[in-house]
């Protein structure tokens, strides 16, 4: 008898307009390096020592080690914030990503992405002790979907792949799939009930981006007050 292969979740065909993933707004504006000097001179140089030491711009030009440049986006709007996904991993990977290799993560619905925002940005408050007043503003930016993806939505099998309180068998999970050539993954909100959340495993099924509303969160004495919309952006 030949022995099995591993467990892996089905394949769901996904066609989703306008996800949502929740962007700090610091990154959608211009570089920090210009308020740091008015010279030319100086500013060319600081953009030429950020353009050779940020991993999305090494990653776009030359590759790094999760991901090339023949993966990454190019000539179309918000290339730079979808790289980025991918170019700029937590150290500590995250739920269906490791520390070399990045993802798209989005929700169907932003109340969903607000809800895993504000967890992980609350673990970090968290983490350094702080008390006091934190008002962060972030950019939602809208994408399209349309790839078959690996589904654990009502699949038992991979409960384990949403404990709340650890990745070790998501990322896990992730890993092998990445290496079998998976898109990605759809799967149920760990922060949000019934809210849904894609990892996209590849820049290229991540279509159409386009900014929407600037959210702004903000936390008093270490707990998150208030969410509310500071302007509309027109769709681009």
């Amino acid at each position: 008898m030949g022995s099995e292969g591993p467990i892996r979740p089905r394949v769901h065909e996904v066609r989703v307009r306008d996800c949502h993933r929740l962007v700090p707004s610091r990154y959608s504006k211009e570089s920090v390096l210009a308020r740091l000097t008015d010279d030319v001179t100086d500013l060319q140089a600081l953009f030429e020592l950020d353009g050779a030491t940020n991993q999305r711009l090494v990653a776009e030009t030359r590759g790094i080690a999760g991901i090339g440049p023949d993966e990454l986006l190019g000539g179309v709007p918000y290339a730079h914030i979808v790289n980025a996904a991918f170019c700029h991993p937590h150290p500590e990977g995250s739920r269906f990503s490791g520390p070399d290799r990045g993802a798209w993560y989005a929700a169907l619905d932003v109340q969903t992405c607000q809800s895993e925002v504000a967890f992980h940005k609350q673990v970090q408050l968290e983490e350094v002790a702080w008390t006091g007043r934190e008002v962060v503003s972030y950019d939602d930016y809208l994408a399209d979907v349309s790839a078959d993806l690996h589904d654990l939505r009502r699949d038992r099998r991979f409960r384990a792949c949403l404990d709340p309180d650890s990745y070790v068998a998501s990322q896990a999970l992730a890993a092998d799939l990445l290496r079998e050539g998976s898109l990605g993954v759809v799967y149920p909100s760990v922060r949000q009930p019934e809210g849904t959340c894609l990892a996209c495993f590849r820049p290229a099924i991540v279509t159409h981006v386009r900014r929407e509303l600037t959210w702004q969160f903000t936390w008093e004495s270490g707990a998150l007050q208030h969410v509310g919309p500071v302007s509309r952006r027109a769709r681009t």
